[in-house]
């Protein structure tokens, strides 16, 4: 448990789930699919937002293994990190070809979220974006394939592109980007419930469930309280931080 305060409240209306996540995160793909097992039969109605995060604002395209490799003492050191995470992502039902994937900028993939939030598409949005990166080596960072997985969603790729070309949604991005620095967000996934409590890491489902029946059940005006990690979670800090 993390926590002996009392526990006192209800929540008034849906419960309202914010996911800062970067679809280039392995643990936030895995993190997603755990919290959707963890609502499974819970019986207050749910929204789930996604929230931009950028591992690397400044990423270029190129291998991924390559990238990391740089980053994280070798290639070697890289695909030991890649069997644990493909391991767990199978798991849960993932496929994830690290071999295939490219370093990408997040930034359009994350305005194309962001659309896809102002018409109540977000999830399938960001699940065929994760597998486009993941398992399907696909270039995120590129208008091109961006406007082409949205294509595949069944929004007209032309105006998937013509948006991006354009400037809209760069401010929301931007803004969402700030929100994640001001409640001090440094690693991904991170799950914060009622604007007012965060947990980090690709949680089990049992775990995500914990929380989510106590904060259901809380009532606080507090800033956003981040909860400890409880013992025994499943979490590589160093592929999902900055």
């Amino acid at each position: 448990m993390w926590g002996t305060e009392p526990l006192a409240a209800v929540f008034h209306g849906d419960v309202q789930i914010e996911i800062y996540s970067d679809v280039v995160c392995p643990w936030c793909w895995i993190g997603e699919q755990r919290l959707l097992k963890a609502l499974d039969g819970f019986d207050e109605p749910v929204t789930l937002t996604w929230r931009a995060f950028q591992l690397d604002p400044s990423a270029e395209p190129g291998p991924l293994v390559e990238w990391l490799g740089r980053r994280y003492g070798g290639e070697a050191n890289v695909r030991r990190m890649f069997t644990q995470v493909t391991e767990v992502g199978k798991g849960e039902g993932l496929t994830m070809n690290f071999d295939r994937a490219i370093n990408a900028n997040t930034f359009d993939a994350h305005r194309l979220i962001w659309w896809a939030g102002q018409h109540g598409e977000q999830r399938p949005m960001v699940e065929a974006l994760h597998r486009a990166h993941f398992t399907d080596g696909l270039d995120v960072g590129d208008r091109a394939v961006l406007a082409a997985v949205a294509a595949g969603l069944g929004h007209d790729e032309q105006e998937m592109r013509t948006l991006l070309d354009s400037t809209k949604g760069v401010a929301e991005v931007q803004e969402e980007l700030a929100m994640g620095r001001e409640l001090d967000v440094t690693g991904v996934p991170m799950f914060v419930f009622a604007g007012k409590y965060g947990i980090s890491g690709a949680q089990d489902p049992s775990t995500l469930r914990e929380v989510l029946d106590e904060v259901s059940r809380r009532e606080s005006k507090s800033p956003l309280t981040v909860l400890p990690t409880p013992r025994g979670a499943v979490c590589d800090d160093d592929s999902c931080t900055i």
